[in-house]
């Protein structure tokens, strides 16, 4: 570029004169304006398509943030509606428990007058459920022991459980303590309202079951007598 400073404008009006020079400067006049115009509105337009673009990312992004909104709206409210359907349920179990808790008692009125052997201090053998297992001869044991007096002492003892049956066809009597290599604790018992008592077991493979034989054994205590239920039940049918 060190050449236009060689450049005199003395020089160019003796080389070419007054008119041609001046219009000269005009043209390029000229041109830079509509260089410098063209430049100016190639630039606008790249700024006007980057905003719309931009306005239309932003409006897209509204677009989600309101489907998203309304989303959690509706999942607001299904989670409220689910939270009422489940206090309703929670009431209608304590109901329903209230009067499976009464019928129980007046179940145990009756149980003294009539049949005063299906309970001891007050506690019956609610449950006994037998089940099998995925292994051959190999059990699971369920009894659930229930005190139908309500009462803030705590009823206290052990269990006792044995299958009779036949053994190589012979009468034979096998107590679970025997089978499971149960400690005194796992049969033992101290509940205000039930206890369940769990435990699983396997027969001897020639051993053909045909009674469950359980016995709630109560010592003498502080608040309660010395008694003992003994019932039977008759071995599920596992076909």
């Amino acid at each position: 570029m060190n050449w236009l400073k060689t450049i005199k404008i003395s020089d160019l009006h003796q080389r070419f004169g007054a008119p041609k020079l001046l219009i000269a400067l005009i043209v390029i006049i000229a041109l830079v304006m509509i260089f410098s115009y063209r430049a100016g509105n190639y630039y606008q337009k790249h700024q006007s398509r980057i905003i719309a673009e931009q306005g239309d990312r932003l409006e897209n992004l509204y677009q989600k943030n309101d489907l998203a909104q309304s989303q959690i709206n509706t999942l607001t409210v299904e989670l409220e509606i689910e939270k009422l359907a489940n206090q309703k349920a929670q009431q209608s179990l304590r109901s329903i428990e209230d009067d499976h808790f009464s019928l129980k008692k007046e179940l145990a009125f009756y149980e003294k007058i009539m049949a005063p052997e299906k309970q001891a201090n007050g506690v019956i053998i609610d449950e006994v459920e037998v089940s099998s297992t995925a292994s051959e001869s190999h059990y699971h044991i369920r009894v659930v022991l229930v005190q139908q007096q309500k009462s803030k002492r705590y009823a206290k003892g052990a269990i006792e459980i044995a299958f009779e049956g036949s053994l190589l066809n012979r009468p034979a009597t096998i107590k679970l303590a025997s089978l499971a290599d149960l400690k005194k604790q796992q049969m033992g018992f101290s509940f205000q309202y039930f206890q369940v008592l769990e435990s699983e077991f396997t027969l001897p493979k020639d051993f053909i079951p045909e009674k469950i034989a359980i016995s709630a054994i109560m010592p003498a205590g502080r608040w309660q007598k010395s008694e003992r239920l003994d019932e039977k039940h008759p071995w599920p049918d596992m076909k």
